[in-house]
């Protein structure tokens, strides 16, 4: 044989290989299938009713404030704590203090409505302010809500007393005052769990 022979000779064994490799990649059965998923994230949301808690003027040593709110969960979740961050300011009427006005309002958390002698928490306003979100939830929320905590679609009732201390002593410095209290709420969500 000559050598354009052989030559032609395999390149014809090459292009019928290729050909029987190429044909034998699609001898096989094949199915497939398609997936569609969605992932859809719950809401929190934290309300208070009424907004504005307490209102009021003429406050003189001695004298209480009760009032109550609720908060809401309208959310799709359910909120395992509640926490409440505090902050205050005073206007001094006369620019004569020598003490913080919210060392004088004392604030008692009370069970509802209808206990209002039960007493989950009390502090004054200033210690309020200190107190750490987890500290708020411990002593304020959770006696309240439980283990349970908030559920979703769920109102809770909370009831307050604010009073005005008379410590005995001279208080002169905080007439004409007024304290503007701010109340945050904010809520965490339960423990992840398998769905």
């Amino acid at each position: 044989m000559g050598m354009k022979k052989q030559l032609s000779m395999g390149l014809m064994s090459v292009a019928l290989g290729v050909t029987l490799i190429g044909g034998g990649t699609y001898a096989y059965f094949s199915t497939s299938a398609t997936s569609n998923n969605t992932f859809a994230a719950g809401t929190l949301d934290l309300a208070v009713e009424p907004t504005a808690v307490i209102d009021i003027g003429d406050l003189k040593p001695g004298d209480s404030v009760i009032r109550d709110f609720e908060l809401q969960n309208n959310g799709s979740l359910d909120m395992e704590k509640v926490f409440l961050q505090s902050e205050y300011h005073v206007i001094d009427a006369k620019g004569d203090n020598t003490d913080d006005f919210g060392k004088h309002i004392e604030v008692e958390f009370l069970y509802n409505a209808d206990k209002l002698d039960e007493v989950i928490y009390k502090t004054t306003l200033d210690k309020l302010k200190d107190m750490s979100p987890e500290a708020v939830n411990k002593h304020i929320f959770y006696p309240s809500f439980g283990e349970k905590g908030l559920e979703a679609g769920s109102r809770d009732d909370l009831v307050v007393k604010f009073n005005f201390v008379d410590n005995g002593e001279d208080q002169n410095q905080f007439q004409g005052d007024s304290l503007q209290l701010k109340w945050t709420f904010q809520a965490q969500q339960t423990a992840g769990e398998e769905k």
